[in-house]
């Protein structure tokens, strides 16, 4: 697959990060940015369902808990197993411009490689699939499969993003959307079986 986001001829990702360029701030600073924004207005409404006034925010308390918790948890997670995980990315191999000759995530790292890689599995897509805890914010199913799908589309987007430069292999995707469910999962059972939300 990553072959056809590598020109081999021209020895160039489709795409180039560029900081500050209209794709970096679209899909890679700008995105995190609205994200982390998102998740302090989620934190914002779960403390303010618990003024006596507000009765409409309290039968949404433990999704809005679950959602918040999913936006911190999930990419400390992922970001944790990308430290420990010393896989390199696309780019780093001799197949694709760089130095290093092909390593698997499950390999044993070359002894002559000092150099410690952090491209497994895929940190940036992991805040827009930590909105996939949005899913049991609502109470209607409709609603609950379309917050699901805008989730899923939004973290794609910023993993697909990350693949056309040449940061990950489309495995590392998804790895990194099991895993950000998974955990999802994880936290709304805990949620449910703890009385964090009276």
């Amino acid at each position: 697959m990553q072959e056809f986001f590598y020109d081999e001829v021209a020895q160039k990702w489709l795409l180039s990060h560029q900081k500050g360029g209209l794709l970096d701030t679209f899909f890679y600073t700008g995105i995190k940015k609205v994200i982390i924004v998102f998740g302090v207005f989620i934190l914002f409404l779960y403390l303010y369902s618990f003024k006596d006034s507000v009765n409409t925010l309290k039968e949404y308390r433990i999704g809005l808990l679950i959602v918040w918790l999913s936006m911190v948890m999930i990419p400390l997670i992922i970001g944790g197993l990308k430290s420990v995980s010393n896989v390199p990315c696309p780019c780093d191999f001799e197949h694709f411009g760089g130095e290093y000759p092909y390593i698997r995530v499950l390999d044993v790292m070359p002894k002559e490689i000092v150099k410690k890689f952090k491209c497994y599995p895929a940190g940036h897509a992991s805040g827009g699939f930590a909105l996939m805890s949005l899913f049991f914010l609502f109470k209607e199913q409709k609603k609950r499969f379309i917050a699901l799908g805008i989730a899923v589309a939004i973290g794609w987007s910023m993993g697909v993003y990350k693949m056309l430069i040449g940061d990950h292999y489309m495995s590392h995707t998804v790895i990194t959307m099991m895993l950000s469910w998974v955990s999802v999962l994880i936290i709304r059972k805990t949620m449910q079986r703890h009385s964090f939300t009276n």
